[in-house]
């Protein structure tokens, strides 16, 4: 029996190998000091213990929506935290055509937060993101409210995940 040069792996063991190649990664990176944000203890269980309250409109539940879904909001836990936000919107026309009318339109929203333990007298978290979109303004008129609506949706789940890596570094640091 003759052996090929180039022997391709079972296709059962591809899988095992490839486990064993990231764990080699994680443990060389863990020699280093790597350690993963998430995995820091009280990070995870701290986001979700996080109560928002945002304001009243359409960005206000969206983004108070975002933020439930990427701090994993558990409705059953106690909350640790209150979360007050404020919003503020801007909109600015871009791309003026001749006759001045703007063919697309920047979405700018500033996410203004407030994070204070639910118990304790400790030191409130603020906050602020920023966060800046653009969108096409189309001639007719509701291909236009949708396209703004689609712009303040993009804003809003951008604007909590920043408050999201914000939140959880702070947590990973300790409540510094």
């Amino acid at each position: 029996m003759t052996r090929s040069p180039n022997p391709t792996p079972n296709p059962t063991v591809r899988p095992l190998l490839r486990a064993l190649m990231a764990a080699a990664a994680a443990l060389s990176l863990s020699a280093c000091g790597f350690a993963p944000l998430y995995g820091q203890p009280g990070v995870v269980s701290g986001l979700s213990s996080i109560h928002v309250t945002a304001p009243d409109g359409r960005a206000g539940e969206l983004i108070r929506e975002h933020l439930d879904d990427v701090l994993a909001h558990s409705a059953d836990a106690r909350p640790a935290y209150q979360m007050t936000l404020k919003l503020y919107e801007q909109r600015f026309p871009r791309g003026v055509r001749v006759d001045n009318v703007a063919t697309r339109y920047e979405y700018v929203l500033t996410a203004v937060y407030t994070l204070t333990p639910t118990e304790g007298a400790a030191k409130p978290k603020t906050g602020r993101v920023r966060v800046e979109v653009t969108y096409d303004s189309a001639d007719q008129p509701y291909a236009s409210v949708a396209a703004q609506q689609d712009a303040q949706d993009r804003a809003t789940s951008e604007a909590a995940r920043k408050i999201q890596l914000e939140l959880a570094v702070w947590l990973a640091k300790g409540k510094a």
